[in-house]
């Protein structure tokens, strides 16, 4: 099939060069010249592991391009994708969907014969019915259906997630409609992906609605985290006890500083919104979001206390920038909160990420940033383990502890044991534990 995708960002990056590798000709278009530009020389903007090659092989195969013709791309496509950003509005945390209306606007003057509109891009309830006003504005005689495909790509793993699927939801009543989205994911029949078509308010819901949940698992998980510090219990042991019990499952029970990302903080918010304009109230996930506000930096707090309880001064090394590993992404990461609460403290910041050391340097000032973790430990009164990257679960405890000044190692994500660290002489405070 013919397939446009609008928008170059991280969601459709990986879904037109994963639909290219399925065999379809796909056209991936964006407003940013310069980006497209880079793209068509091989430059991939973002990190997602095994998509630069992805997108080598398809290019090179005639089955992947990219352009700013947004137009001709509607005019040439059976199906294009809306998978344009719906970052929070600045001001009242409604997902900004002027990006969304912008490409609806677009397509609708560019639709020549029968086309399949799906937005990609996560939107609240009543997006389609919007979608679908524009492009009739726009186009009064367009021969056209709007369909939701939310997507559930993990940062890290997206493209296993893309191929080898939970669930692949379509929201559509239109006969036509959902018998060319079968099409476009047909090569998937193979691996027995579970196609669940739905009305579309379902389908937009559903992400939401997931992103929501998981959100809450991990906020549960904290707090319980938090009574186990108190009470002489260990949560690693209390989430893998709960984890056995198939209702709950052992997935996002990991305690830490908090979620971040793209995804979870703009997605639980946008949720509340929505429910206040439909005035159902969402006590729950309210409460996730407050609980995790909190906690990032309360985080902050926890290291001041390992320290002495005076930052002022002193060197505290973060290890890891990103919201989680496989990523360059920091936003909304519970580093940022941590440096920013470290440095409201008095302290000084050194940082080593693998990949998040541009993204983080935008929006942090003050920081110094180290070309390793052992650089980052030098003369260090703590150092703190915030993002669980490979490279962090082995490192030379006795190389860090020389490097340092004083011996506090934080472990924020629990990859360490106690008894390892304190017979190195340090001093080791880990979160539930």
């Amino acid at each position: 099939m013919r397939i446009g995708v609008v928008g170059s960002g991280y969601v459709g990056l990986v879904s037109g060069a994963c639909f290219a590798d399925f065999g379809h000709d796909v056209t991936c278009v964006d407003i940013d010249e310069e980006k497209t530009a880079a793209l068509n020389r091989g430059e991939v903007p973002i990190f997602e592991p095994g998509l630069d090659t992805l997108i080598e092989r398809n290019v090179a195969a005639g089955r992947l391009a990219f352009t700013t013709d947004l137009a001709g791309t509607v005019r040439a496509s059976d199906v294009v994708f809306i998978a344009v950003g719906t970052p929070s509005r600045r001001g009242d945390g409604h997902a900004d969907l002027s990006y969304v209306e912008s490409a609806a606007r677009e397509i609708g003057a560019a639709i020549e014969g029968f086309t399949v509109v799906v937005t990609k891009s996560t939107v609240p309830v009543g997006t389609g019915e919007r979608v679908e006003e524009i492009i009739r504005e726009a186009n009064p005689d367009a021969d056209f259906a709007v369909v939701s495909n939310p997507e559930f790509l993990r940062e890290g793993a997206a493209i296993s997630d893309f191929k080898r699927p939970d669930r692949i939801v379509i929201g559509s009543d239109d006969p036509r409609a959902l018998e060319v989205m079968r099409e476009v994911y047909r090569p998937l029949f193979l691996n027995k992906s579970p196609v669940v078509e739905m009305n579309r308010s379902s389908a937009e819901l559903a992400k939401y609605a997931s992103n929501a949940f998981l959100a809450t698992k991990i906020a549960f998980i904290n707090e319980i985290a938090d009574l186990c510090e108190k009470t002489g219990a260990d949560v690693q042991n209390v989430a893998h006890a709960i984890g056995l019990d198939k209702r709950i499952g052992p997935k996002f029970l990991h305690a830490g500083p908090g979620y971040g990302g793209s995804c979870f903080p703009k997605d639980t918010l946008a949720l509340l919104k929505t429910a206040q304009d439909y005035e159902v109230p969402q006590l729950i996930v309210e409460s996730v979001v407050s609980s995790n506000d909190k906690r990032k930096r309360a985080m902050g707090r926890r290291i001041v206390h390992a320290i002495g309880d005076n930052a002022r001064g002193k060197k505290v090394a973060i290890l890891g920038l990103t919201f989680k590993p496989e990523t360059d992404d920091t936003r909304d990461s519970p580093a940022i909160a941590i440096i920013q609460a470290l440095q409201d403290a008095g302290a000084n910041v050194s940082a080593y990420d693998p990949q998040g050391v541009e993204q983080a340097s935008k929006v942090l000032s003050h920081v110094d940033y180290a070309s390793s973790p052992y650089e980052a430990a030098e003369d260090a009164e703590a150092v703190v383990i915030v993002t669980e990257w490979d490279e962090f679960r082995a490192l030379d405890l006795s190389r860090i502890r020389d490097c340092m000044r004083d011996l506090v190692l934080v472990d924020l994500r629990n990859i360490y044991h106690r008894q390892e660290v304190e017979r190195l002489g340090m001093k080791y405070v880990a979160v539930g534990r």
